[in-house]
């Protein structure tokens, strides 16, 4: 059973599987080294980036992600105002501080490659390191694969899988339709059955205190991108930033419209997406490219709906990580493998799971708002405009927060009995991405990427 903990991580953006996952690989390798006692001997450490990594790496910042996990660096704790200005350092002096306990030369043009059409088999998200020591001789060789969300696996742990070592949940499951049957056999609601769970490797404050601060990074998040004062992000497309003009225009207009609720969650969304793609803080939700819808339906619950407060934001983040668990088991989060199907498509379904939850809904209803909210993103491709998670990603997740809202008031309409079962949804959503092409899925040679702009 993966944790909710894991399926909601505090991170930097642009991209939980093209920024944070490298960074994530590139620590563990180092890590590595050390200890196999190898560090002491590294005089050249050579890094390729392949599929979807390679194609889009440059403006996901992938790169970078690598130099900094290079250095020893966390997703979680990276200051990322310092990010740029230290990569600076390594590129103009041409020495690395190997996790900080040896320096290296490395030139990051001559060091990683970004291999733009070369794919390995396994995933489209892949990245080898090889260390080299004086002689050139290989000292340690690995094979990483970034699989969505920021989760890391090697090539080891795909052809040798082994047990999880976690204590055993008391409600395991791994399909819609054995979570309701463990809602009815219990009489227990989604968000409870998570908790239990969470509850076998993990204190009762222990949980709380860290869903409350994912919650709080999330709401640092909208207010960082309210206040920012750069008019333009970064990249090349000249994006501007909207939220903080946007903010200012609802501040002044409050309670004039009726419509006004959508405009906010809308803004709520573009705020998190505007950080996101300048590389600042914000929670994988269940990624970076679909990390402004969770935030944004959240922010609705507690500014619009009476009753709201901390206990149900915890009760959200619970019922919503269930339905996150549920793609990540049977498809995969991966906007490489799935398009974006697979990231804001999860993202709204998780979103209106949680909604409905809070709002009072039955198992049989909350699982109804996940699948109406996947069951109209299906076919969702992933075309970012100059690799940047910028056009169409920040207004999509827009889009897919109202969307959210909208369907889980739509399955509260209902008493949860549906024709198509979220099983069955999830199921559609992952053929149709594996018959997706390629170029639809993160490598920027389709769609917008190549219709927006002169080629």
């Amino acid at each position: 059973m993966i944790s909710v903990l894991e399926l909601f991580s505090i991170g930097i953006g642009p991209s939980s599987s093209h920024t944070m996952g490298p960074m994530r690989a590139a620590r563990t390798y180092v890590e590595e080294l050390r200890e196999r006692a190898l560090l002491t001997q590294v005089h050249r450490i050579r890094v390729d980036l392949y599929g979807s990594l390679g194609a889009t790496g440059r403006g996901h910042g992938s790169d970078k992600a690598v130099i900094l996990g290079l250095l020893g660096d966390r997703p979680e704790t990276v200051n990322p105002d310092t990010v740029d200005d230290r990569i600076d350092v390594v590129a103009t002096s041409g020495i690395l501080s190997l996790g900080g306990y040896i320096d290296i030369a490395f030139r990051p043009s001559r060091d990683i490659t970004l291999h733009l059409r070369k794919s390995l088999a396994v995933h489209p998200n892949g990245m080898a390191f090889a260390a080299m020591d004086k002689s050139g001789e290989l000292l340690h060789a690995r094979t990483f694969y970034s699989v969505g969300g920021g989760f890391v696996v090697s090539e080891n742990d795909l052809a040798h899988p082994t047990s999880t070592t976690r204590p055993d949940v008391p409600f395991p499951f791994s399909t819609a339709g054995e979570l309701l049957a463990i809602c009815t056999r219990n009489n227990l609601p989604i968000s409870e059955v998570v908790r239990r769970n969470e509850l076998a490797h993990r204190s009762e404050e222990d949980l709380l205190e860290q869903l409350l601060g994912i919650w709080a990074v999330m709401k640092e998040c909208v207010a960082n991108g309210f206040s920012r004062d750069d008019a333009v992000l970064p990249g090349g497309l000249h994006v501007r930033r909207r939220a903080p003009r946007l903010y200012k225009q609802l501040m002044q207009t409050a309670g004039s419209d009726p419509f006004q609720a959508s405009e906010w969650v809308s803004l709520f969304a573009l705020a998190v997406g505007e950080e996101n793609a300048s590389g600042g803080r914000v929670v994988t939700a269940p990624t970076n490219g679909a990390a402004g819808i969770i935030p944004a339906v959240l922010h609705y619950y507690e500014m619009f709906l009476p009753g709201a407060n901390s206990a149900g934001v915890v009760r959200f983040l619970l019922a919503a990580s269930a339905i996150g668990i549920l793609f990540k088991a049977n498809a995969s989060i991966s906007g490489a493998e799935m398009g974006c199907q697979g990231e804001v498509g999860t993202a709204c379904s998780m979103a209106a799971a949680g909604l409905a939850e809070v709002l009072g809904g039955t198992p049989a209803q909350v699982e109804n708002a996940a699948e109406i909210g996947i069951e109209h993103n299906l076919g969702l491709t992933c075309d970012p405009v100059g690799g940047l998670v910028q056009i169409p990603c920040i207004e999509r997740n827009a889009i897919a927060s109202n969307k959210a809202i909208v369907t889980a008031r739509m399955a509260l309409l209902g008493d949860g009995t549906h024709r198509v079962s979220l099983d069955q949804a999830i199921r559609t959503m992952r053929d149709t991405g594996i018959d997706m092409k390629s170029k639809y899925k993160e490598t920027s040679r389709g769609g917008l990427a190549v219709n927006a702009v002169d080629c």
